[in-house]
């Protein structure tokens, strides 16, 4: 079968690049730059990953709620934190028509600003708490860095859940059930993923803390793909969300958000893509088997009745199909399902017909097999589960393999992946190991992190370690 001009293990970026547009996923072509277009094939990719989130909210007792694009200057700028953290990234609205607005108006950066000044009026008393509540929209940042595909763009596919709560601890629970989700929906798409508590300087804008969601890629680049923060009543006191308690008091809101984007499906490209093109987790792939008729003069009836039969069982069974029967040659079709990363193949030709069998080829292997027509839907429903756990078990491996600890900046530079040093808790020794490894500081890791070594930079003993490496 053909293969892609540029090897994945060879160069990554152009790899990544041609994958994205030859299996129509996006078009890049529209005049502004970092905002494309979703081809029909790449949206019901994004879609599928919605609808895996949204289940998740309904499983968690959040409501979806959708709040307006555009928030007022005024709304923004209550919070001077998050204004300092996001003013450089915001598009703003001057004119309405020829006429100057009184107040300048920006496209949502993220949605604080907008949904709070409206949580104010939504929550009265304790009784309303907590308020859990999510949206997926697009929001809009001016990126000034080289954009790419679903990984650094100007208007982004967004996921974020908003919730407020009586107080700290509630919060914290929160924080919990959040982590829980995003186990839960990694695990789906195969993608495995570490946690890391992002250190002060470069947490989100106004949080008490910050937990980034990062994925590592084959390049040994690791991708953030969605973060959660505690932001205890660091929004609620500016933007006035308070409640009545039971003993008649009023006390501050603690709040919570938990965010997601587009980038989950870079992740899914990075990770599982090769060679010869996409390679989607059943759970999200807009077709989870292609049914390719083998057509000779003659024959024709036999195979088509068989081929549609199949079909019908696998979709009475919610198995994602199609059959192809395009007048091109099998070879061009097996090339096409390929590119667009279809989990399974069935080829089904007269002698399979004669056999009362079909052939069944996998994409992440390109094994084939042939199995009995009869109940061949539930072997196939088996194939596609063992297929999501050979992709789950290969990126585990991946991550695996590509997680150090070091001792020395010396030695953690000849480390390839996601390195962790002893840490002593000072900024500059943080920023002096990002200079010398040409990376980024990830945070400290969630779980127990106790080090009893020492800082590398200065020498002091160490508070925990503190991950590094070069991200997109």
């Amino acid at each position: 079968m053909p293969e892609t001009k540029v090897k994945k293990s060879e160069d990554f970026n152009e790899w990544y690049n041609e994958i994205v547009e030859l299996a129509d996923l996006c078009d890049k072509r529209y005049p502004i730059k970092g905002m494309n277009i979703w081809r029909p094939y790449g949206w019901k990719l994004m879609n599928h990953v919605d609808r895996l989130i949204r289940e998740e909210m309904v499983q968690t007792n959040h409501q979806e709620v959708c709040f307006p694009l555009l928030i007022p200057e005024s709304f923004f700028k209550k919070e001077e934190e998050h204004i300092e953290g996001f003013g450089k990234e915001v598009f703003w609205v001057t004119h309405a028509g020829l006429n100057e607005l009184e107040e300048r108006w920006l496209l949502r950066p993220t949605s604080e600003t907008a949904m709070y000044p409206i949580f104010s009026l939504w929550i009265r008393s304790h009784t309303d708490l907590p308020l859990k509540t999510f949206q997926i929209v697009n929001t809009f940042r001016y990126e000034t860095k080289q954009t790419r595909a679903f990984i650094r763009v100007r208007e982004i596919h967004f996921f974020e859940a908003h919730t407020c709560h009586v107080d700290f601890e509630d919060a914290e629970r929160q924080i919990t059930e959040d982590k829980e989700i995003a186990n839960r929906l990694l695990n789906k798409l195969c993608l495995p993923y570490v946690f890391s508590k992002r250190p002060e300087w470069d947490k989100f804008a106004g949080a008490y803390y910050t937990i980034s969601i990062d994925v590592l890629m084959p390049s040994g680049r690791t991708l953030q793909i969605g973060s959660i923060h505690q932001y205890r009543d660091n929004f609620a006191k500016p933007y006035e969300i308070s409640y009545e308690t039971e003993k008649g008091t009023h006390a501050f809101c603690h709040q919570t958000t938990y965010g997601m984007s587009e980038r989950l499906l870079g992740a899914l490209i990075g990770v599982h893509g090769d060679n010869k093109g996409l390679l989607l987790p059943p759970e999200v792939a807009p077709l989870q088997v292609v049914i390719i008729p083998i057509i000779f003069k003659a024959k024709e009836q036999a195979v088509l009745e068989t081929s549609t039969h199949l079909q019908k069982k696998l979709l009475e069974d919610n198995v994602r199909s199609t059959i192809d029967d395009r007048e091109i040659t099998p070879g061009n079709k097996y090339y096409d399902w390929e590119l667009k990363g279809v989990p399974l193949r069935v080829e089904i030709g007269p002698k399979d017909v004669e056999k009362n069998e079909l052939t069944l080829v996998r994409r992440d292997n390109g094994k084939k097999r042939a199995i009995p027509i009869k109940d061949a839907e539930k072997t196939i429903q088996i194939e596609l589960q063992e297929l999501e756990q050979s992709l789950y078990t290969n990126a585990e491996k991946l991550l695996k393999e590509n997680m150090h600890t070091a001792l020395t900046i010396e030695e953690a530079a000849q480390k390839n992946g996601i390195v962790a040093l002893p840490w002593c808790g000072n900024k500059d020794c943080a920023l002096e190991i990002e200079n010398v490894l040409e990376g980024n500081t990830l945070g400290e890791p969630i779980e127990n992190a106790g080090c009893t070594e020492h800082c590398p930079v200065c020498g002091s003993p160490a508070k925990t370690w503190m991950r590094y490496a070069k991200s997109y």
